[in-house]
């Protein structure tokens, strides 16, 4: 693809709306995109009555310490494995691993227990979905996690951020056209929520979830 083609791609890929008739579920399931500016997470319930959906057992099962009912919402992130090891310490990955990552490199998924919902605002778009919408949602998630040979999910070596987080294997390779937005963006087109067409930058998401018309008694 001939440079100028891929920056007209991204760049334009934000404002064209994939899953346009999307519109919220009154009362539905709650899920949230947040984004540290750069990179965004998908925020879902720890557990939902409505669809018998608990992660709870789905993370701890893999040598990961059992979390309290205190962190009643678990965020999920994909990216690069370099970008996250190298942003250890509240340090920014260098220029060096900016460039690897343009090239198809190994992934992590990263967990966060969240002890409420994020609030809504500049970078913090809600939802509220229906059961359907959230089961191939989480469907999604799931999918991406890398499973030993009997279906548990793979811890990391690598050691969380803080007591709060910590990492997957995960599948798929990270690139230019595969970004941890564009994760984000397709785990959202896939369960039938808006999306955007291309969302290499985390706004890329944020504009096109921020522009669902809102519902009455959401």
């Amino acid at each position: 693809m001939p440079l100028a083609a891929l920056v007209l791609l991204l760049l334009t890929g934000t404002l064209v709306p994939i899953n346009r008739k999307f519109r919220e579920t009154p009362g539905g399931i709650p899920v949230f995109v947040a984004s540290n500016g750069l990179h965004t997470d998908v925020v879902v319930p720890t557990q939902d009555a409505r669809t018998g959906l608990d992660w709870r057992p789905l993370l701890t099962a893999s040598g990961q310490p059992a979390r309290p009912a205190a962190y009643p919402f678990v965020a999920f992130g994909w990216g690069n494995a370099g970008f996250y090891r190298s942003s250890r310490g509240g340090h920014t990955p260098g220029v060096g691993t900016t460039l690897r990552a343009a090239l198809p490199s190994p992934t992590l998924l990263h967990v966060s227990w969240c002890a409420g919902p994020p609030q809504p605002g500049t970078r913090v778009a809600a939802l509220r979905i229906s059961a359907a919408q959230y089961e191939a949602l989480a469907a999604t998630i799931r999918a991406s996690f890398q499973a030993d040979s009997v279906g548990r999910f793979v811890p990391a070596v690598m050691l969380g951020y803080t007591a709060q987080d910590h990492f997957f294997e995960a599948r798929g390779r990270y690139h230019v056209l595969r970004t941890c937005n564009d994760w984000t963006n397709r785990i959202l087109r896939r369960a039938g929520l808006r999306a955007a067409l291309k969302a290499p930058l985390a706004g890329s998401v944020l504009y096109q979830v921020q522009h669902v018309p809102k519902t009455r008694n959401h």
